[in-house]
């Protein structure tokens, strides 16, 4: 998943990024509000917003993206545990709601249950023709044998599952697999389309030419 990490806490933040990123994430990072507008329109499967920050509220940040109709699955990270802040947090617009200090495992198993539940998302298991994806577990089996996938292949098949059914343009599947590294090879998305094409089947990514890609057909 590429996920929207906002929170100022150098070191809160710097794990949370690089655990993230072991665990094949594409994380950007901004430790202030203002920072947010330079990612303002890229393509996010989630957002992790402190609720405090130097620059203003985490809360009416997202209050703000709400209103202006973005659904973006988002995990409020706070050190607020009043049952209060819970409630205003999740009728804001938060999809869930963790209190600090909590461990980094809770908060990735988190955001795979957010990201699942979110609008349009798929179950945890998928089926496509002798293709089999668990996204909890992160693996994909053919013909019932689970195939070894490297961490940029399984972060296009993941992508494409989340949103099966529709055309994910190549820039924002670039984006969401890649993050800024698209910048530095052109063709790198096409290399690993290739790559899963090769090792899950051919018939499983369509091309819609001049657009993008998609997995499970029309939607």
């Amino acid at each position: 998943m590429r996920l929207l990490l906002i929170e100022d806490d150098d070191i809160l933040g710097e794990g949370l990024r690089d655990f993230l990123r072991a665990e094949g994430h594409t994380v950007d990072w901004c430790r202030r509000i203002a920072d947010t507008a330079a990612w303002l329109g890229e393509p996010f499967d989630a957002w992790l917003v402190d609720w405090q920050l130097p620059d203003g509220s985490g809360l009416d940040w997202l209050r703000g993206q709400r209103e202006r109709g973005d659904v973006t699955p988002a995990l409020m990270l706070t050190a607020r545990d009043q049952l209060s802040d819970r409630v205003l947090g999740l009728d804001v617009g938060a999809d869930d709601y963790l209190v600090k200090p909590f461990a980094p495992e809770e908060l990735v198993a988190r955001l795979r249950a957010v990201c699942r539940r979110g609008p349009g998302a798929a179950a945890s298991r998928a089926s496509y023709g002798d293709v089999e994806v668990d996204l909890a577990a992160r693996a994909a089996y053919r013909d019932g044998q689970r195939v070894e996938l490297t961490g940029r292949e399984w972060s296009l098949l993941e992508a494409l599952v989340l949103r099966a059914g529709r055309i994910v343009p190549k820039a924002d599947l670039e984006r969401l697999v890649l993050g800024f590294d698209a910048e530095l090879a052109s063709n790198a998305l096409e290399v690993h389309v290739s790559s899963l094409r090769r090792k899950l089947g051919r018939e499983l990514i369509d091309t819609v030419r001049g657009i993008g890609y998609r997995i499970g057909g029309r939607a």
